[in-house]
């Protein structure tokens, strides 16, 4: 087992503006059912929550999903702090891009209970040190709410620019798609035994996986027009095998302690 180094719609508190999340300005195109590995390239601007959490020498490190103009979700494996910079609205990493947006990490807050040896409440949230300017590019995901389930079987989609194969020498430039099934959490201890826990989400075994460089980023599952985080990617195969399901921190669990934050800051 090793890291992937590299969801109702949230109430924006204290926001100076209502943005509705979850529905992208520009649509996505999925096409394949397949390179994050055996995923496929984005549109461009389709997944507008999508950020890349970035060292100040720009480079990516993880991924992570803007929840409202101030705030990112990432994990909490990820380690961001203040000496991080969050990049918006970016679609090609390698480029420079007159619509992405370089935020600095003003706070970031990790789950009171994450522990690196089981992996559970994996976790961050990151507070921007300046709000995101909301555009066609550049919108929030919706929170699943701590009620939201979405059924084993459910195709959803994680984004990001992790390693396309797992001995790749670099992460890509352009940001990638992949559909997974979610699976059970019986169905994934079949695969990972006793370190699935409640607080985890399982998806993949199909054909597609995350992989390095990806963690922190989101897992979204559509309902009617919106898209819900539902996961954050976590861990899984080291070597980012299609074959076996990929892990991620599970929202809804988490949810409480999402508006607790929140609230408090």
């Amino acid at each position: 087992m090793a890291f992937l180094w590299v969801l109702s719609c949230l109430a924006f508190i204290g926001t100076a503006s209502v943005q509705s999340c979850g529905v992208p300005a520009i649509s996505p195109v999925i096409s394949g059912y397949a390179r994050i590995v055996n995923g496929e390239t984005a549109v461009p601007g389709s997944w507008p929550w999508q950020v890349s959490m970035q060292q100040t020498n720009g480079f990516h490190f993880c991924g992570g999903s803007l929840i409202n103009e101030n705030w990112v979700i990432t994990a909490a494996h990820c380690s961001v702090g203040t000496s991080h910079i969050v990049v918006v609205g970016d679609y090609n990493k390698c480029t420079s891009d007159a619509k992405a947006q370089f935020i600095p990490v003003a706070k970031a807050f990790t789950h009171p209970k994450w522990s690196p040896s089981t992996i559970n409440n994996d976790i961050t949230l990151v507070k921007l040190s300046s709000p995101v300017t909301f555009s066609a590019e550049v919108s929030p995901v919706c929170l699943a709410s701590a009620q939201k389930t979405f059924a084993p079987g459910k195709m959803c989609v994680t984004t990001g620019w992790g390693l396309t194969r797992p001995s790749a020498f670099r992460t890509p430039c352009i940001l990638q798609q992949a559909s997974l099934p979610l699976l059970s959490n019986v169905q994934c201890q079949n695969f990972w035994g006793n370190k699935i826990s409640e607080v985890m989400v399982c998806a993949g075994a199909s054909g597609a996986s995350s992989c390095m460089g990806d963690s922190g980023g989101p897992l979204v599952c559509q309902e009617g027009a919106s898209w819900y985080l539902t996961g954050i990617v976590s861990w899984g195969s080291g070597r980012c095998s299609t074959s076996i399901p990929g892990v991620y921190a599970r929202v809804a669990e988490l949810r409480g302690w999402i508006d607790e934050i929140l609230a408090r800051n």
